[in-house]
């Protein structure tokens, strides 16, 4: 079908359109045999639905609701999958409670493993650590130049 139709049809087969608009869609209707035939067979269905309506409204027997409504008043809903997101307060509490407590475990092992770059350390520091290596000598004087040049504060 053609976008004149579609965009009208239920308006269309109701009978509930613009004069304008009506005749843009029959004027469509003439010239297109495969939109006339859609139609058509759209105008079918809508007469059997409208046979299959009842005309008579169903009454029920005296007495029938006060039955129906005994017998499941004593019934216990079966828990479904849709009830798991029907959470109540209580359960709403310990499962936050639950996450946040795992995030902190998670995080504190996380920074724990961290194998980060290690911390710097202060001049005083690096040369505490020198083990009484002869000053004297020229490789432990480069040695100790190029630790301190290392040196960011």
């Amino acid at each position: 079908m053609h976008a004149v139709v579609i965009d009208n049809l239920e308006e269309y087969l109701a009978g509930a359109l613009e004069p304008a608009t009506l005749r843009e869609i029959e004027a469509h209707l003439c010239a297109c045999a495969s939109c006339r035939g859609e139609v058509d067979g759209m105008r079918q269905v809508s007469s059997w639905m409208t046979a299959l309506k009842v005309e008579d409204p169903v009454v029920p027997a005296p007495g029938f609701y006060a039955r129906v409504m005994h017998e499941i008043g004593d019934r216990q809903p079966v828990p479904t999958f849709s009830s798991l997101f029907s959470l109540d307060l209580l359960f709403a509490r310990r499962l936050v409670f639950t996450c946040l407590l795992t995030l902190a475990v998670l995080g504190s092992y996380l920074v724990a493993r961290e194998t980060g770059e290690p911390a710097l350390m202060s001049p005083e520091v690096v040369m505490a650590q020198q083990e009484n290596s002869p000053m004297d000598s020229a490789h432990a004087h480069e040695a100790m130049l190029a630790t301190l040049t290392r040196y960011e504060p």
